[in-house]
């Protein structure tokens, strides 16, 4: 279920390299700081770690989908 902004409120941590949310500053033009949230790019797939032939389920980030780290099933 979506949050006030749109975001879900479950944790968008990926399971193999355990990338999660983010504070970061925006900044304005005045060089006001505000905090806010930068989450990263994670994906619900299915997927074997490389070398292994079970099936797993789980958040995914796309740069460990890029890099190799895993295998998607389709």
């Amino acid at each position: 279920m979506p949050d006030v902004k749109g975001h879900s409120k479950m944790a968008n941590i990926c399971v193999i390299c355990n990338k999660r949310p983010q504070v970061v500053n925006n900044v304005s033009n005045a060089n006001n700081k505000t905090k806010r949230w930068v989450y990263p790019n994670v994906q619900k797939i299915r997927f074997t770690l490389k070398g292994q032939k079970s099936i797993k389920r789980g958040a995914v980030c796309t740069k460990c989908l890029k890099s190799g780290k895993i295998e998607k099933v389709v």
